[in-house]
C-alpha cells in the first residue's frame, strides 16, 4: 500500500502545478489510508507536503509574471490569523471521543474525515462544473477577499486542505484576476497558510516522522514540474472536469468506508 501511496503521491503536485488547487484533497486520504497515518497528524503532513510543492510552484509563476503579492496578501493575512486559531485552540479543545449514540461512536478522527469528504464533493463539482473563464469587477472585492481568506484559514485548518478550489474563484471574481494570474496568486497563499501552520503543529510538539514526509514531498515535487511543464501545453480548465470527478469517486469512497467497512 505504501509503494502506491508514493506513486499517487505525484498526483498531489501535479493537480498543483495543472490547476493550481486540489493537492491536499488527495494528500490526506493518501497519508490515511495508504500510509497509516491517523487523520489529526495527516493534516499536519498536508501542511508541509502542500506548502513546500507550492512554494515551489509560485516560484515558477513569479517568473512568469503570475503573481500578485498584493492580493495574495489581502488573503493571506486573515486566512492565517483564522488558521493559527483552529490549531492552536479549537482542534486541542476537541475531545478523542465527540459523542457516542448506542454503540455508534463519532470520534475526533471520524468527524475530520467526513467533514474532508464532503469537502471533497464540494470541490468536485465546482470542478465539475464549467467555471467561467472572465472575470468582473467588483467594487467590494477586496472586503471579499479578505473575508474568504478568513474562511479558507478555518478549512485549512481544521482539515490541512489548501482551499485552491476556494481561493482561485475569489481571486477571479472579487479580485479581477486572468485565470493564470488567480492560479500562480493562488499558490502563493496556499504556501504561505500551510507553512505556517505546519510551523505551528511542530512548535506544538506534532509528532512528525520527517524521513516519511520528506520523501512524499519530493515525490509531490516531482509531479508538480510534471504539472508545470504541461501546463503549459494544456489548458488546466479542460483537465478539472476529469479531475474533478476522481475526486468526487474518492469522497463518496471515504464516506463508505469510515461508516460502513471501519
Amino acid at each position: 500500500m505504501e509503494y502506491l501511496g508514493y506513486f499517487l503521491s505525484i498526483i498531489i503536485g501535479l493537480s498543483l502545478g495543472l490547476i493550481g488547487g486540489g493537492g491536499s484533497i488527495l494528500a490526506v486520504p493518501i497519508l490515511v489510508y495508504l500510509f497509516k497515518i491517523h487523520p489529526e497528524q495527516a493534516t499536519s503532513y498536508s501542511l508541509f507536503i502542500v506548502g513546500i510543492t507550492a512554494m515551489f510552484g509560485s516560484y515558477s509563476h513569479y517568473k512568469l509574471g503570475n503573481l500578485k503579492i498584493k492580493e495574495a496578501l489581502i488573503f493571506a493575512v486573515p486566512s492565517v490569523l483564522s488558521l493559527l486559531f483552529v490549531r492552536d485552540f479549537i482542534m486541542p479543545k476537541i475531545p478523542a471521543i465527540i459523542i457516542t449514540v448506542n454503540e455508534f461512536e463519532i470520534s475526533k478522527n471520524l468527524l475530520i474525515m467526513v467533514v474532508f469528504a464532503f469537502l471533497m464533493i464540494a470541490a468536485s463539482l465546482s470542478m465539475i462544473r464549467e467555471s467561467p473563464t472572465k472575470a468582473f469587477v467588483n467594487r467590494d472585492g477586496t472586503i471579499r477577499i479578505a473575508f474568504i481568506g478568513l474562511l479558507v484559514g478555518f478549512i485549512t485548518g481544521f482539515l490541512g486542505a489548501g482551499g485552491g478550489f476556494l481561493i482561485i474563484p475569489a481571486l477571479l471574481f472579487f479580485g479581477n484576476l486572468p485565470m493564470k494570474q488567480a492560479i500562480g496568486t493562488s499558490l502563493l497563499i496556499i504556501f504561505i497558510n500551510s507553512l505556517i501552520g505546519f510551523s505551528g503543529d511542530v512548535i506544538n510538539g506534532s509528532e512528525i516522522n520527517y524521513k516519511l514526509l520528506f520523501t512524499i514531498s519530493a515525490i509531490a515535487l516531482v509531479g508538480m514540474f510534471i504539472g508545470a511543464r504541461l501546463s503549459k501545453k494544456i489548458e488546466g480548465a479542460k483537465l478539472k472536469p476529469a479531475f474533478g470527478w476522481f475526486v468526487l469517486v474518492m469522497g463518496i469512497y471515504i464516506i463508505i468506508k469510515e461508516f460502513f467497512f471501519k
